[in-house]
Parts: structure tokens; C-alpha cells; sequence
């Protein structure tokens, strides 16, 4: 089962929170048990899996990545601008999987599901949720 999840990004680096979709796309499945992979549609956004305790890990992603990969240095910048950001999108990577165990995302209580943009504020990104059942 496949599931398409539309979101708005707010700034130019900024993690957004997609769990509670993600959730909606795996309950809306049907599937009980098996795994749902989260892919993002993008050469600058990625998919990450991170805490959710509170905003400082995703304020400490967002300044680390800033920090190893800098804005304005690189070759694709006389493009348009936006070398650093197809690098992170590059270093963090555009998917993650996930568990659905008994119809549920399988992730542990501080983990939630992070859209990554990195070249943002964009009006649409478009991640594609591909839910599978367990074959046993």
C-alpha cells in the first residue's frame, strides 16, 4: 500500500515533525505487521529518525550540519546556491524504515519521524510511504 504525504516547509533549514502522518498512512494500510519505508521526493531534503523529547536535538542536527557543511564554498553554489543543502540531503539520506508492529509505527518512546529541508521554505514537499506486510 502506498501513501502520499504533501507538507509546507517553514524556513531554510528546518526539521519537520511527519510521525503522526506517517502513523495516519500505516493505520490507513490496514496492515498489522511488517514495515512502512518514509521517502522523500527531493535532491535537497532528507528523512531522519531522531528524538522528540524536545526541540534541542533537532536545533543540534540543523547547527552541526551547518557547521560541517557550510554555505557558499561549493562548486554548485555558481548554480544556485544551494550546494550545502544537497549535501546534507546527500549525508543524511532521503529514507528511513520503519516496523509496523500490531498496526503501529514500531519506533521507541523518544524517536519520532523528521522531514530534513535543507533548502527551504518550500509551499510543497512530497514524501512517498510505501507500507508492506510481513510475509509470515
Amino acid at each position: 500500500m502506498k501513501g502520499i504525504i504533501k507538507i509546507s516547509t517553514p524556513g531554510r533549514e528546518v526539521l519537520v515533525d511527519i510521525t503522526h502522518r506517517v502513523a495516519q498512512v500505516v493505520s490507513d494500510s490496514g496492515i498489522a505487521d511488517g514495515i512502512v519505508s518514509v521517502y522523500v521526493q527531493g535532491a535537497t531534503a532528507a528523512v531522519m529518525i531522531q528524538e522528540n523529547w524536545d526541540d534541542s536535538v533537532q536545533t543540534d542536527v540543523v547547527d552541526f550540519l551547518r557547521k560541517i557543511i557550510p554555505r557558499g564554498v561549493w562548486l554548485h553554489d555558481r548554480q544556485d546556491g544551494n550546494g550545502d543543502a544537497h549535501l546534507k540531503a546527500g549525508l543524511v539520506g532521503p529514507s528511513e524504515t520503519i516496523p509496523v508492529i500490531h498496526g503501529k509505527l514500531g519506533l521507541s518512546t523518544w524517536q519520532n519521524i523528521f522531514l530534513c529541508e535543507f533548502d527551504g521554505p518550500r509551499a510543497e514537499r512530497t514524501l512517498v510511504c510505501t507500507v508492506l506486510k510481513d510475509a509470515g
